[in-house]
């Protein structure tokens, strides 16, 4: 039997945009967002526009505000800076620039020590994050559609509970009268309490639980979309399954692992909550120092000096990195 006909609407009888709505309802039912944004102009630019104005508020207006700070001189009234310009008469401006603010993290042993202390931090944390990831990130992407979305729920259950509960949990794993030594005593292992608080290794630690997920969600974003019948025809050549993640998996895997790197990576430089609880009084990293100067000190120039130049020792690596990433690209296509 064939199939009626759809009677066509009377698009001759209301022209115009008008028209063309009816002619799109009448056909694929009503309207919805995604058909009004293809189609109209100023939908367009709206979307657009709500990201930027979000980056605007709240990423580039403040990094305006911190930048100018840092180039100002300190003083004890409130705000703890002076301004950068003042208007001597009706027609002169007395600016005034300080980049002694910067000279001085260079000639500071401070700051460049715990610059370096955070960068090691952070390097061995996310090498261990990759470590710990990489095989689970790979086992989720070969398990079954079920199983998977179990595995990522557990993944991001964490999340779920405040992050300074879950860093002060460690405090009672960690201590001298902790479970975990209890339990190496209660079995016989050690004779007395290892110290694992206030240590680099607490630090670790802590930053390997607070980000492992970071680390886990880009590198099975990557590896689900894996072709697993390519491992299937290098098998049917002859290669053995380490060859074959050699030669095939992980250069495929390359744009995950970059990508939660920097995850892990850039925020672990910066950490604040973790080194302070976990970690031990003498080795500052540079997230303890910059608060410190906020705070403690009250030298907010120096304090956003040290903010404008971490951000740009994190930033323009990256930045380099990505480039010659997209030229590599761009060759290859």
């Amino acid at each position: 039997m064939a199939r009626r006909p759809l009677p066509q609407p009377p698009v001759r009888l209301v022209g115009g945009r008008l028209g063309l709505w009816w002619q799109l309802f009448f056909r694929f039912g009503p309207p919805r967002w995604t058909l009004y944004m293809r189609h109209n102009w100023a939908g367009k630019r709206l979307v657009i526009a709500v990201p930027y104005v979000w980056l605007l508020l709240f990423f580039l207006i403040p990094f305006i505000i911190v930048f100018k700070i840092s180039f100002s001189e300190v003083r004890l009234a409130m705000p703890p800076y002076a301004p950068l310009w003042e208007w001597v008469s009706e027609r002169a401006v007395d600016v005034r620039l300080n980049f002694g603010n910067y000279l001085f993290l260079l000639t500071d042993d401070l700051y460049v020590s715990a610059y370096l202390y955070s960068l090691k931090v952070a390097a061995i944390s996310t090498l261990f994050c990759l470590l710990i990831a990489y095989p689970m990130a790979y086992g989720i992407a070969r398990s079954s559609p079920a199983t998977r979305n179990l595995y990522l729920m557990l993944i991001i259950l964490p999340f779920w509970t405040s992050f300074l509960l879950r860093v002060y949990a460690w405090i009672g794993l960690l201590q001298n009268n902790g479970v975990i030594n209890k339990v190496l005593m209660a079995i016989g292992i050690i004779d007395e309490p290892i110290t694992m608080m206030q240590t680099d290794f607490a630090v670790f630690i802590g930053i390997v639980y607070s980000y492992l997920p970071f680390m886990i969600l880009p590198l099975y974003s990557n590896l689900e979309k894996h072709d697993f019948t390519l491992l299937e025809a290098a098998a049917d050549l002859g290669a053995s399954p380490i060859k074959s993640f050699l030669r095939i998996t992980l250069p495929l895997s390359v744009p995950g692992i970059v990508a939660g790197s920097l995850l892990v990576f850039i925020p672990a430089v910066g950490e604040y909550v973790i080194p302070s609880l976990l970690g031990s009084t003498d080795q500052l990293m540079i997230g303890r120092v910059l608060s410190d100067e906020f705070f403690a000190n009250r030298d907010w120039p120096v304090a956003s000096a040290v903010a404008i130049a971490m951000l740009l020792l994190l930033m323009v690596p990256i930045m380099i990195f990505q480039r010659y990433q997209a030229r590599e690209l761009a060759g290859a296509k």
